[in-house]
């Protein structure tokens, strides 16, 4: 029986939307393609969420690979991606659904150190049971260990855990790990049919 909701924050509670960051600071097609390949697409994004780096060391680490003409927009996109990050239309709604019927929840997201800044905005950390940032622990889903170790930290059985992820491959890892997985695709509703139909 599921007694608890683990959920992913970007593209499930909050809108991780690299083009309008884009949108807002780049004047062209081409600062547009380079920033995006190297800054939200190049290694150090993924080492940002490993907790590798820190968010402030992004832009001196991209910045040599990326024509100098457009180092201010850079800058820009990667001081300030986190722009984007608004709640999801529906999400708070969807987190008060969830405790007020009884489950537990938490977040389970990679993501850098920046998440502290942006993420209360959505809501106070403490109405969570839990939350587990990929950077704090040196992985990143879809690795087995980071399940294993959330699932340690809280005291929670896999079995009666949903997670809730927009990528199917995180999906997986979490199933691999025990855990029932669900992969989210814009639906609130659809999470909270699959929560009824296990208590019937």
């Amino acid at each position: 029986m599921i007694k608890n909701v683990v959920l992913d924050m970007g593209n499930v509670l909050l809108d991780f939307n690299p083009g309008a960051v884009m949108d807002r600071f780049c004047s062209s097609a081409e600062e547009k393609e380079i920033i995006n390949r190297e800054l939200f697409n190049g290694p150090e994004w993924e080492l940002g969420d490993k907790g590798e780096i820190k968010d402030k060391d992004r832009f001196g680490l991209v910045k040599p690979r990326v024509p100098e003409k457009y180092h201010k927009a850079l800058k820009d996109c990667a001081d300030r991606w986190d722009v984007c990050m608004d709640p999801l239309p529906g999400a708070r709604e969807f987190c008060e659904y969830v405790k007020e019927n009884g489950y537990g929840i938490y977040v389970l997201s990679n993501a850098s150190d920046l998440f502290y800044s942006y993420f209360p905005k959505f809501l106070p950390l403490d109405f969570f049971n839990g939350v587990f940032v990929s950077s704090d622990y040196l992985m990143l889903k879809p690795d087995l260990k980071i399940y294993e170790t959330f699932l340690e930290k809280y005291s929670l059985k896999a079995d009666e855990c949903l997670f809730v992820d927009d990528r199917e491959g995180n999906c997986e890892g979490a199933r691999k790990a025990g855990l029932n997985a669900f992969c989210f695709k814009g639906s609130y509703q659809a999470v909270i049919d699959r929560l009824k139909e296990d208590l019937h």
